[in-house]
C-alpha cells in the first residue's frame, strides 16, 4: 500500500498495490499495523458501514460532534466518487479548507479522513457502492452537518448544481460553515 499525503495535514490517500491476471485481481485492502505505522497513530476501527447510490446522490457534509467524533477509512467497491473532507480543527493551519479525492473500483484508493472534519461525496457514476471503517459509534444527539453548497467553504463540485440529489437533512438543516461547531 502505497500512503500519499495530502495538503491538509491527518488527512490520507491510500493506493494498494493490486495484482491483476486471468482470474481477475487480488489487493489488501487494510492492514491494521501498516496503517497504524504510516498514520502515525493506532486508530480503533469499531464498525464497518456501507451505502448505496445513484448518479448525482450528494451525501454531506457530515460530523459527529465532540467525543462522538469519528475517524473515517473510506473506498468505493462500485462506481465512481468523489470524496471531500473538510478541517474543522480551529487550531490547525487548514482550518476551513478541503481536500478532493476520486474514489472509484477502478482506481481502488482509499481515504482516510480524521476525527475533526467534516465528510461528504457526491456519486459521479450511474451507481456507486461506498463503504467505510470507522472508530467511534454513531451518536444521532451529536450528528452535525454544513451546507453541502457553504460559500466560505466553496468546495467545486464537478456537476452542474441542478443534478445533484440531496436528502431532505442535507437540504434543510445543514448549517453555515460560520455557524458550524468546530474542534479546538
Amino acid at each position: 500500500m502505497e500512503y500519499i499525503k495530502t495538503k491538509i495535514e491527518g488527512v490520507w490517500v491510500l493506493e494498494p498495490k493490486v495484482f491483476n491476471d486471468q482470474r481477475g485481481y487480488f489487493f489488501e485492502a487494510f492492514k491494521q499495523a501498516e496503517f497504524d505505522e504510516h498514520i502515525g497513530h493506532h486508530v480503533d476501527f469499531i464498525q464497518d458501514n456501507e451505502s448505496k447510490s445513484s448518479y448525482g446522490v450528494l451525501r454531506g457534509l457530515h460530523y459527529q460532534r465532540g467525543g462522538f467524533s469519528q475517524a473515517k477509512l473510506v473506498r468505493v467497491i462500485k462506481g465512481k466518487v468523489v470524496d471531500v473532507a473538510v478541517d474543522l480543527r480551529k487550531s490547525s493551519p487548514t482550518f476551513g479548507k478541503y481536500v478532493m479525492v476520486e474514489l472509484s473500483d477502478e482506481n481502488k484508493r482509499q481515504f482516510f479522513i480524521p476525527r475533526g472534519f467534516a465528510h461528504g461525496f457526491l456519486v459521479l457514476s450511474e451507481e456507486a457502492i461506498f463503504t467505510y471503517k470507522v472508530d467511534n459509534v454513531y451518536a444521532p444527539q451529536c450528528e452535525a452537518s454544513i451546507r453541502w453548497n457553504d460559500e466560505t467553504i466553496g468546495v467545486e463540485w464537478p456537476i452542474d448544481v441542478k443534478e445533484v440529489l440531496l436528502s431532505d437533512k442535507d437540504q434543510n438543516k445543514g448549517l453555515a460553515f460560520k455557524d458550524a461547531e468546530v474542534f479546538e
